[in-house]
């Protein structure tokens, strides 16, 4: 049980953060019914973004405030380069083949990561340790990390967050309206230009912020780990339901669980394997998610 209860808690903070980039796929897919492939280079780029803010701007030395600047500074950068993204690599394929856009996010992610490589080099880079405090609870046998529970609770907070601004503001409206029908949209006084890059920035801000977290809970960051966190995001929203907000939270969190238990009782090795399985066998029995698609609603 001591292993269950642990691969538990490790499953539910790597779920959160699968969860939070999930979420900047399914805004996109939602509106542009485009996957947004570059968006796992971007958070890469935001732990890279982070640890120099923090060593060159805030002079390297941890402490409430320099935690939450770093955060709201690697969030701005990250919201504007995804901003950019949409209007350099996205905006002059709106009315392309679906193929067109894809192939082009392919080659802006490859454009990113070659980026980060020559920036700060191929070699593993390593995040601040000191940013929070070094602080274990045993509980039962169980160990639960300050770090662990500051992705849990802070990623909790912003999940609950997106989903009442989607559901409870004007622009939020404006979001599912776009979502279901741009042209009608537009006819009923919508900027829907403006409504999307507005999606760049939050789901864009929103992979800074899983993009730090896996600074700070692994330490080593890659210029090339934007592809792998990006896949099993990306993985996460097909298996909650692609374009479904609450869809890719339940896939991040349950991706997360289900690749924990698989490294706790049959081996990390065969994680890619079991996981890629589970999305074939969800795509076979349940093509349109857990939750299922998004469907057309009154705004």
């Amino acid at each position: 049980m001591d292993i269950f209860f642990q691969q538990i808690i490790n499953g539910l903070t790597i779920g959160s953060l699968y969860a939070l980039i999930a979420l900047g796929y399914t805004m996109v897919y939602g509106i542009l019914k485009l996957i947004n492939f570059a968006h796992g280079d971007l958070v890469a780029l935001s732990a890279f973004v982070g640890m120099t803010v923090f060593a060159k701007i805030l002079g390297g030395e941890a402490s409430l405030f320099s935690v939450i600047a770093l955060f709201l500074i690697t969030m701005a950068v990250i919201a504007v380069a995804g901003v950019a993204l949409d209007k350099s690599a996205y905006k002059p394929l709106r009315n392309a083949p679906r193929l067109s856009a894809v192939v082009s996010a392919l080659g802006a992610g490859l454009v990113i990561q070659n980026g980060i490589m020559l920036t700060w080099g191929p070699n593993v880079n390593f995040f601040p340790g000191d940013l929070v405090p070094n602080i274990v609870w045993n509980i039962g046998g169980t160990v639960v990390t300050f770090i662990q529970m500051l992705i849990l609770v802070l990623s909790l907070i912003l999940m609950i967050a997106l989903y009442l601004f989607i559901n409870r503001t004007k622009m939020g409206t404006a979001i599912r309206a776009s979502a279901i029908d741009k042209d009608a949209s537009r006819l009923m006084g919508i900027n829907v230009d403006r409504v999307i890059s507005l999606v760049f920035i939050i789901g864009s801000a929103l992979g800074a912020v899983g993009g730090i977290f896996i600074g700070m809970h692994y330490r080593g960051i890659t210029f090339e780990m934007g592809w792998q966190y990006g896949l099993y995001a990306f993985v996460a929203a097909i298996m909650g339901g692609i374009g479904n907000i609450p869809g890719a939270m339940l896939g991040g969190i349950l991706l997360g669980l289900f690749n924990a238990l698989i490294a706790g009782y049959v081996s990390s090795t065969w994680t890619d394997a079991f996981t890629f399985l589970l999305l074939i066998l969800i795509i076979i029995f349940r093509p349109t998610g857990i939750l299922g698609e998004r469907v057309a609603e009154k705004v």
